[in-house]
């Protein structure tokens, strides 16, 4: 009985104790936007948001994408320190299937960073 009564004490104060721990979460990547699951022929949208850490005016050059099925425009081309400005993103899911990444890219007239890429995936179901 006593053993019983042990080990069921060692296995309460166990769970109490890991209760105890907070989970720690990961922040979210400010460079990349997953859809998750979504049905294939859907147009999907997301607005990253860009910020100017610089001491400078950033002023955005040109913005790409890696495939025609993803359209980008930016709100603002010259950015001030301590600003920020959205990109705007579009992605139209016709055609695809399965897990797919398509890329962003902001061209800037920084010198450490003249390519910003952000990232953005979607499970497309059929």
């Amino acid at each position: 009985m006593f053993k019983v009564f042990l080990s069921v004490l060692i296995l309460s104060f166990s769970f109490n104790l890991s209760q105890c721990y907070a989970v720690e979460e990961k922040a979210p990547d400010p460079y990349a936007w997953d859809f998750g699951r979504v049905k294939e022929g859907q147009v999907l949208k997301h607005n990253f948001v860009l910020k100017n850490e610089l001491k400078t005016a950033l002023n955005i050059k040109d913005v790409n994408t890696s495939c025609g099925c993803t359209v980008s425009k930016v709100k603002k081309k010259t950015i001030l320190p301590g600003e920020d400005t959205l990109i705007e993103v579009r992605f139209n899911t016709k055609g695809y299937s399965g897990a797919v990444k398509q890329y962003i890219y902001v061209h800037t007239d920084s010198l450490d960073n003249p390519v910003i890429r952000y990232i953005i995936k979607a499970d497309i179901l059929k």
